[in-house]
């Protein structure tokens, strides 16, 4: 693995750290092609119960790394963004389709594919000096890591479409107030507040989770009948699960489940 992407498994929560903090964690292929498969180890290892995804320095990511981009544009034109079915994609269905929950500590500016990722996780929570930035349309681009699918989903179709058509740094006190993020904290709470959350869910009932965030995603393009049916299916599975069992156990007894992921 390359170090500009750091991973980290303990008791259940894996943290994957963008590390270029010189450039601002800014995407360059090395550390696409690094987050595209360390997210794809954790999602398919069942050791891992939850996933923590942050950067360090001062930004969370600032997008494509645009001294490598103009290079690739100059040598190859358009074929340069082949890079967004190659690792964007990819990278934004990880986060978003793992079977387990995943939690965005934007610590800094996250813009343009950066923001992609953090509106792709489960639960976003940022230091208050952090900000949110599209980007796309100044370098007249258009939206990508999923970004026109999530950002109508979190603040609505109108204010998606200023933010994209008229791209500024959306400051963590507005990102709370429109919905882009969950939590505001200090920059100096920021990573302890987060491993709490993170190992809340990593201590929390993994095949539940999974089947949330699968009918979630399937509602939001089913009719209700089909999405009543989709939650009759996982519900099933759910209940057959030894969390479900041993919780169940637990409440009747008057006492705190204890929950394995299983």
């Amino acid at each position: 693995m390359a170090d500009t992407v750091l991973y980290e498994l303990t008791d259940g929560l894996a943290t994957i750290t963008l590390n270029r903090p010189d450039a601002m964690n800014a995407l360059d292929n090395t550390t696409k092609e690094a987050l595209r498969d360390t997210l794809t180890r954790a999602s398919g290892d069942p050791a891992v119960r939850a996933v923590l995804l942050t950067g360090s320095g001062r930004a969370f990511c600032v997008g494509q790394d645009l001294k490598e981009h103009v290079e690739a544009l100059r040598a190859a034109g358009g074929q340069a963004l082949s890079t967004v079915q190659d690792h964007y994609n990819p990278i934004t269905l990880a986060i978003a389709s793992m079977p387990k929950p995943v939690v965005a500590a934007v610590n800094g500016v996250a813009a343009g594919a950066g923001a992609g990722f953090a509106f792709a996780a489960d639960y976003r929570i940022m230091a208050d000096t952090a900000a949110f930035n599209t980007a796309f349309a100044g370098i007249a681009l258009t939206a990508d890591s999923g970004i026109s699918w999530t950002l109508p989903r979190l603040v609505g179709t109108g204010r998606a479409a200023e933010l994209l058509y008229f791209p500024r740094s959306v400051k963590a006190q507005e990102a709370l107030e429109i919905g882009l993020t969950h939590r505001v904290v200090t920059s100096g709470e920021l990573p302890s507040a987060a491993l709490e959350v993170a190992r809340r869910l990593a201590e929390g009932p993994t095949a539940a989770y999974a089947a949330i965030k699968e009918s979630m995603a399937f509602g939001a393009g089913h009719s209700l009948a089909e999405t009543l049916e989709k939650e009759g299916e996982l519900q099933i599975a759910a209940g057959g699960t030894f969390d479900h069992l041993d919780a169940v156990e637990a409440f009747v007894k008057k006492e705190k489940p204890r929950f394995t992921g299983r």
